[in-house]
């Protein structure tokens, strides 16, 4: 963080009532980062003698941060990451600022190479086989792999094959080249931020909504939450926000030149009351629309069309076994035109790692949710997207997860209990505005966990600088190297 962004945020602190002392007490190791630059490091001065081969699938976030975590408190670290992808480390929480103008692609995608952790080996290749009772695999090229311990960390596949009218786009990843989708959106006015290179036709496609609306014209602008669990669920609602921002920087006859609608899988704005009434009224308050228990089945991109599925409970015949009325769930499809669609598609695991021992029949892998160990296979761990975790698809939950997984197959490594929990924290900025931004922290409990005593149902421009210039420098300079 340059030292104008430090004495800027310090400020906020100081306006809102935090010192700079209590600041570091509440953001911890995070805090020291933010504050005394990027020279912070992982203790390593009780670092264990202990060894064995750890195997970990996957070099995003999750994977390199546990990897560099287990590097710096191993004496002797035997990691291998599995990783096909070249620039598989990415900040995948600035692809909605790509999306409305405020990032360039080169902001978020990086080199591995360049985050791989002293003394951690990479194979570039694929894992596509598990046999977890001989603690081995076997990647794309024929190798097979033995290892002591495992972490999945693959994150998760886009699945657009479950939408009509978008089958042939198949499997994608969020980091992934993906001229394919580029060519097959092109000229249709929809797209997705998240993938990277749909992130910069997002934008691209933003622009020409709001020029159209500057000039008169009424505009539909649409956007898509799924049915099946995501990560960064608030993307499509930051999307939102984002435009109308957008919209009103022209003017206020723009804006109102276009509808803007959510269309909700779920039954709630979002999953925790006190920061749900607060979107609400601030959807209120910006003329923002939204439907719940609606979800998108197919889009027809040639007319320009999106239909979903809504759904809704009623009563049905009464039972006299159990003393109640059955529920009937009732369907109906609707047809939305748009201008404008931004598609939060469906998402799963892989299929070479749901479909294993090692996966699910819901297809993420099964883990203990505090210890984040394996179900069945004690010597396996997962955490990031693909594990089976409650509100454990962001970024903010993996900050917590990586150094639970490091802490445990350490204790394991030594023969001792499991001690390392996760609580099931999660962090969701949601951007409101350009300039503002409401820091939706919550857990298992599903109440507001606020790291600062502030109302954190409040937009605050504080955050907003969280949000733009200190969360992604606190993720390449602390997570990817273990320390916070």
């Amino acid at each position: 963080m340059s030292n104008d962004l430090r004495h800027e945020f310090e400020n906020e602190l100081n306006k809102n009532g935090i010192s700079r002392r209590d600041a570091l007490k509440l953001m911890g190791a995070s805090g020291t980062v933010l504050f005394m630059g990027n020279e912070a490091q992982a203790s390593t001065a009780n670092a264990s003698d202990v060894k064995a081969r750890i195997i970990i699938v996957g070099g995003g976030l999750a994977g390199i941060s546990t990897a560099a975590r287990l590097a710096s408190s191993l004496s002797s670290p035997d990691i291998t990451i599995i990783e096909p992808n070249d620039k598989s480390v990415s900040y995948q929480p600035g692809n909605t600022f790509i999306g409305a103008g405020l990032y360039e692609k080169s902001d978020v995608i990086y080199e591995t190479k360049d985050y791989l952790p002293n003394g951690v080996k990479l194979l570039k290749d694929k894992a596509i086989e598990f046999d977890p009772k001989n603690n081995k695999l076997r990647v794309s090229k024929g190798e097979t792999l033995e290892y002591d311990f495992l972490v999945i960390a693959a994150g998760l596949v886009l699945d657009f094959e479950k939408i009509e009218g978008l089958e042939e786009l198949g499997h994608m990843y969020t980091v992934q080249d993906s001229p394919k989708m580029n060519k097959f959106f092109k000229n249709t006015n929809a797209n997705t931020i998240y993938n990277v290179d749909g992130a910069v036709q997002t934008w691209k496609n933003m622009q020409e909504t709001i020029e159209n609306a500057k000039n008169g014209k009424k505009q539909n602008a649409v956007f898509t939450h799924p049915n099946t669990a995501i990560k960064c669920g608030g993307a499509p609602m930051k999307m939102m926000y984002l435009m109308n921002s957008r919209l009103n920087e022209v003017s206020a006859s723009a804006r109102a030149n276009v509808n803007m609608t959510l269309y909700k899988n779920s039954s709630k704005m979002f999953s925790v009351k006190e920061y749900e009434e607060a979107i609400l009224q601030q959807y209120s308050t910006r003329d923002m629309n939204y439907h719940l228990k609606h979800n998108l089945t197919k889009v027809d991109l040639k007319n320009k069309v999106a239909t979903f599925d809504k759904f809704w409970n009623e009563k049905g015949a009464w039972d006299e076994d159990l003393e109640e009325y059955d529920t009937i769930v009732k369907h109906m499809n609707v047809e939305v035109p748009y201008d404008f669609l931004h598609i939060a598609p469906p998402m799963k695991a892989a299929p070479e790692i749901a479909n294993s021992e090692i996966g699910s029949t819901k297809g993420w892998v099964p883990v203990n949710k505090e210890t984040l160990q394996h179900v069945k296979f004690d010597n396996i761990f997962s955490l990031g997207d693909i594990a089976a975790v409650p509100l454990g698809k962001t970024g903010g939950s993996v900050r917590k997860q990586y150094k639970v997984v490091a802490e445990n197959i350490i204790s394991l490594m030594e023969g001792k209990d499991l001690k390392a929990k996760y609580d099931g924290y999660t962090v969701c900025p949601i951007i409101t505005d350009i300039g503002k931004v409401m820091l939706a922290e919550f857990d298992w409990s599903m109440k507001p966990k606020p790291s600062f005593p502030l109302d954190p149902t409040q937009e605050r421009y504080i955050w907003w600088l969280l949000k733009a210039y200190i969360l992604k420098p606190m993720t390449q300079y602390g997570m990817l190297s273990g320390k916070v």
